[in-house]
């Protein structure tokens, strides 16, 4: 399959071709630019769309690189077999009737996936509108595609063609190229992955901007993310869909924690890839990606002329995680002799309403705070000129001024090696007049309002310390030798022979035991009900703080009558009085696989639902990350005089569980320690659960 061959054809059959459809009209006119020819394809042969049209394709005079096929849809199979014979390599089908609509649609599009792979025949869609490669001015696209077009170095990949011309025309607005949009329709046998791996390699393409409904082949689309990943290419995505994971994995606390959107998170987490909310945050944030770059650092400084906005801009900046650092000592000597005498020095830099009286002082505030050591990335809030002024003299003095703050940051950014970062304060559009100063004067891509900006920022900051990290990373996550576990062995063995540190537990099936087990762990102990039960506190399956013989005598005999038929007898440990309780699980997803989870533990696991997932495997450092990322980090950091935990010895211990998880295959479910208590340098596991897939779901 080609995917080059089909985004760059040197001829076009538009098979179906009629002055009746709409369809055929659009792409017939989309395609009025196209450098090479374009045969009519329509039974009846005679004039259509003012030009002659062939009966088929066996009349063309020359060879067709790409049909466009939108006939009827149980002529869609018969047009692929004769595009085969003829010799075509690639197909665009317009065409619905497929999978989209049920079982019988689904046998067409079966059939049609089983002829295109006897065919060797690449075929976009079916159900879908085409595509549109700007970069090569090539557009077989079937509906009306809004001018002005700017050519650019985004790629979209959209799993609705509905969206596009609202997506084009936003994208105009703010002045973000395109380089190819392709509409996906049912993704028979091109999937966004296959597109994805194209814009890799497409030198035309820097940022990748996806609208996702699903993703179809999770291990294709892994493998594509990762490439684009490792060749500094930017995905951003606005995937759409929520919903809970599959109600067999809510059986443990884990399952509670964890959603299949939350999952995609975790995913796009370890694949680099930008999630965002909104058609709008998806334009702005490729358009600024696609304008920088990665960028070095995540160190902001702000320059504007408004008091307000710096007040916004350091609202938003918190809000979205961006640093603002202080100035340099030298750096505000500077700025205090620059700005007037009633500016406030700081970052946010506000220079004020000075510069209608000095020009120069934007400009020059902008040079002194891009050499600050302390800064990464310099952000000024500017916009280009809407409307083109009602004089020469006055349209001479425009211009201008925005060749000199497009001279300044050329030079600045040359002379520091840092991006200058210029926005608007509000998502207004910008104009011809706008977009034709900004080509003349090499004027910088405007960020699109401090709202979506200050996300897009964000995100682009986040983004970067993702590609500086997967591009300096050398360790590989821990791997451990496959347990050889029955399905009936107790968790917590198997937690422990992972190098898990557990309470000292005894497993007794009388009450006798129980007061003997008591007295050997010392007072005052715990007695939960064993077997494989979730939820043991909800049942009555748990009591704490016993302290006599008689105690436990009656605590076991209630608990294993709270066990009922599943109870395998009770459990014995010591009474544990301090420290922070912590779920980690590991839950099979059935999109991305197995997936980590680490939250606050205890009664609270589904209270506070305070987690942070990744999927596995993972390394250390991320463990750390996901630790220090929870809302309840500072109880693990010492808050209200417990004592700091051991991140490194807490990440290491949970690392070795993760691995655990992994290497027990495919028979895994879910496996989760809930709790594990964390009291300074000491880790241990007090419960664990296990839940084992049935026989018919393994792989």
């Amino acid at each position: 399959m080609s995917l080059r061959e089909l985004f760059n054809p040197t001829s076009i059959a538009l098979i179906g071709a009629t002055d009746r459809s709409r369809w055929s009209q659009f792409t017939h006119q989309n395609l009025r630019d196209f450098d090479g020819p374009v045969y009519r394809i329509n039974p009846h042969g005679g004039t259509v769309h003012g030009r002659p049209a062939h009966r088929s394709l066996a009349e063309v005079p020359g060879p067709v690189d790409l049909a466009y096929v939108m006939v009827p849809t149980p002529a869609v199979l018969p047009v692929l077999r004769e595009c085969a014979e003829a010799g075509v390599r690639s197909a665009a089908v317009l065409t619905a009737g497929f999978a989209e609509i049920g079982d019988e649609g689904r046998r067409l599009q079966d059939e049609l996936v089983a002829l295109a792979r006897e065919r060797d025949l690449t075929v976009l869609g079916p159900n879908g509108n085409g595509y549109i490669n700007a970069a090569a001015g090539i557009m077989p696209y079937g509906l009306p595609i809004p001018g002005p077009l700017p050519k650019g170095s985004v790629g979209f990949v959209l799993q609705s063609g509905a969206l596009v011309s609202g997506v084009l025309s936003a994208a105009a607005a703010r002045n973000v190229g395109t380089s190819l949009l392709v509409s996906m329709g049912n993704e028979a046998t091109v999937s966004v992955a296959d597109v994805v791996d194209h814009m890799v390699d497409d030198p035309a393409t820097k940022v990748i901007a996806l609208f996702l409904e699903s993703v179809r082949d999770p291990a294709a689309f892994t493998r594509a993310a990762s490439r684009a990943l490792a060749a500094g290419k930017p995905i951003v995505a606005l995937k759409v869909g929520r919903s809970r994971i599959a109600a067999r994995s809510a059986a443990a606390h884990t399952g509670a924690l964890v959603g299949d959107d939350r999952v995609t998170d975790a995913a796009f987490h370890r694949l680099g890839v930008v999630r965002v909310r909104s058609l709008e945050d998806l334009i702005v944030t490729a358009g600024l990606l696609a304008a920088t770059g990665p960028l070095p650092g995540g160190r902001v400084g702000v320059v504007t002329p408004s008091g307000g906005a710096c007040e916004i801009i350091a609202d938003r900046a918190e809000d979205e995680g961006v640093a603002l650092p202080e100035f340099s000592e030298r750096t505000l000597i500077e700025l205090r002799d620059l700005c007037p005498p009633f500016a406030t020095v700081q970052n946010p830099l506000d220079v004020t309403g000075y510069i209608l009286v000095d020009p120069n002082l934007l400009r020059g505030a902008v040079e002194v705070v891009a050499a600050d050591p302390g800064i990464d990335v310099t952000l000024l809030l500017a916009d280009l000129p809407r409307r083109r002024p009602p004089s020469d003299a006055a349209e001479a003095l425009v211009r201008g001024r925005v060749s000199a703050l497009a001279d300044t940051v050329a030079r600045t950014t040359a002379k520091t090696g840092r991006p200058i970062i210029v926005m608007s304060t509000a998502m207004s559009e910008i104009t011809d007049y706008g977009r034709e100063l900004a080509e003349q004067t090499g004027h910088p891509h405007v960020l699109g309002g401090i709202e979506h900006g200050l996300t897009a920022l964000g995100h682009a900051l986040e983004w970067s310390a993702r590609y500086r990290r997967a591009t300096a990373a050398t360790s590989a996550p821990a791997r451990v030798a496959a347990p050889q576990a029955d399905p009936a062995e107790d968790p917590l063995r198997l937690v422990a022979d992972a190098g898990v540190p557990v309470v000292p537990t005894a497993h007794v099936t009388s009450a006798e035991d129980a007061v003997a087990a008591s007295g050997s762990a010392g007072y005052p102990v715990v007695v939960k009900v064993a077997g494989d039960i979730p939820h043991k506190t909800d049942i009555g399956g748990v009591r704490l703080g016993l302290r006599t013989a008689a105690d436990v005598r009656e605590a076991y005999e209630a608990v294993t009558a709270a066990g009922g038929d599943a109870a395998t007898g009770a459990v014995v440990q010591p009474q544990r009085e301090d420290g922070v309780e912590l779920i980690v699980g590991v839950v099979r997803d059935p999109v991305w696989g197995l997936v980590l989870a680490v939250g606050l533990g205890g009664i609270w696991t589904e209270v506070m639902r305070d987690s942070v997932l990744r999927l596995l495997p993972v390394r250390r450092a991320e463990i750390k990350d996901m630790l220090t990322g929870l809302r309840g980090a500072p109880l693990l950091q010492g808050a209200r005089g417990r004592r700091p935990a051991d991140l490194d010895r807490l990440a290491e211990v949970i690392e070795g569980f993760a691995a655990c998880a992994q290497a027990l295959g495919d028979r895994l479910e879910s496996i989760e320690i809930n709790p594990l208590l964390v009291d300074g340098p000491r880790v241990e596991a007090l419960d664990a659960l296990i839940t084992w897939r049935p026989a018919s779901e393994e792989n």
